[in-house]
Order: structure tokens, then sequence, then C-alpha cells
């Protein structure tokens, strides 16, 4: 699969290599081109760096990895208000925390939903916001995996998505439409302030048997 990042950070750079090891090309743009160049030769062979207006037609699926401030000027270069990525699968990264509060920083709706804005016509799937770049890929044991949430309207976009989960090495559990995207955009601002609180957020949510839960919620 051709991979198209839009970004250049570490995050990109992780993502790029591990989806590069799992057997797909990437290709880089960016406001920066200096940065897209770095970053594809940070990635390695497997990718190549591409002009913003010559990005979308060169990709099956656009990775946004972008900062909150950044995003919507990212969209608009690579012309997404043209419709240059309409009919493809838009997988959306972005992290709208403030990460000194843990506020989301959207007023109203989410980052993903502000990508389908902008984005005329693409299928917007959020996923992996909550996760480091320094997590990817995952070799562990699969029963130990991450999960990653997925929020999209479309289904076909929602499998193509957690097939690209799958080559992470993770697991992933959809939750639901893109409406949904705020609730878990706010799930990075509940981690952020479990963390500048002193402790671990992986301890600060129960451990549920999702069996137990269906059985008891069939009893009511």
């Amino acid at each position: 699969m051709q991979i198209g990042m839009l970004g250049t950070g570490n995050l990109a750079v992780a993502l790029s290599r591990a989806w590069s090891t799992a057997g797909h090309s990437i290709v880089v743009t960016g406001r920066d081109p200096g940065r897209v160049v770095a970053a594809a030769e940070q990635i390695g062979t497997t990718a190549t760096s591409a002009l913003p207006g010559r990005f979308a037609t060169r990709v099956d699926v656009v990775v946004v990895a972008i900062a909150w401030d950044g995003l919507e000027p990212a969209l608009r270069l690579v012309g997404g208000p043209e419709g240059a990525l309409a009919g493809k699968t838009v997988v959306d990264c972005t992290n709208p925390v403030d990460y000194a509060t843990g506020r989301l920083l959207p007023e109203t709706g989410s980052a993903a939903e502000l990508v389908a804005r902008v984005a005329a016509g693409a299928h917007v799937v959020k996923a992996l916001h909550l996760f480091a770049g320094a997590s990817w890929p995952f070799t562990g044991e699969a029963d130990a995996s991450p999960i990653v949430a997925l929020c999209g309207d479309d289904a076909e976009p929602l499998d193509r998505v957690a097939s690209l989960v799958a080559d992470l090495g993770a697991r992933s559990a959809a939750l639901g439409g893109l409406a949904a995207a705020r609730q878990v955009e706010e799930a990075a601002g509940f981690v952020t302030r479990v963390v500048a609180a002193g402790a671990n957020p992986r301890w600060a949510v129960p451990d549920v048997d999702p069996a137990l839960l269906r059985a008891a919620a069939a009893d009511r």
C-alpha cells in the first residue's frame, strides 16, 4: 500500500518506519521541504518525498500526524478543500490537547471532525493519537498488545485502518462514528492529567472483562 504521511515529526517517522517494515511504501510531505527530505531519509529506502500539490495523487491512504495548531493549514496545503483527498481514507492522529493542563483545545467537536470538514469528500478515521511514536512497532506477546481506538463513519475505511494497526503489532477497537471522536480525544486529556499528577494512567482505569460486562448488560 502507498501510505501518504502528512507530517515530519517523531510520530510520523516512527509510524512510517513500522509500516515500511511491514511492506508498505511511504510518501512524505509537509510545509518545510528540508524537513520532508530529512524525514524520508530517516524512514529508509521505502520512503520518498513529495511536493504538497502532487501528494494526493501518489497515495492510497493519508495519515495526518500534525500538531493541532498546524492541522488545518496542512490539509489546505495538500488541497483538502479542493477535493484532492476525496474518496481516500484519511487517518487523523492529531492530539488536540494542552499538555500543561489536559484541556481539549477544540471548543466544540473534534480534530477528526475538523479534518472531515476541510478534507472535502475524504473518509476520515480517528486513530493512533494516544500512543507515542516509540510505541511502534509493538513486538511483545499478542495478548499484551496495545488496543487502538478507531472512530469513523464508513466500514471499508475502518477495516483498512484496522489492517494498518495490525501491521504495527496492535489490536483495534471500533468505538463508533466520527461523532465519537471528541470523547476519544478527551481520553488523551485524561491521560495527560493523570501523568501530571504523578501517576501511571495504566492503573487509572478498571481492568474489565468484556465478557462479564456483556453478561451484566444482558441481565438488565
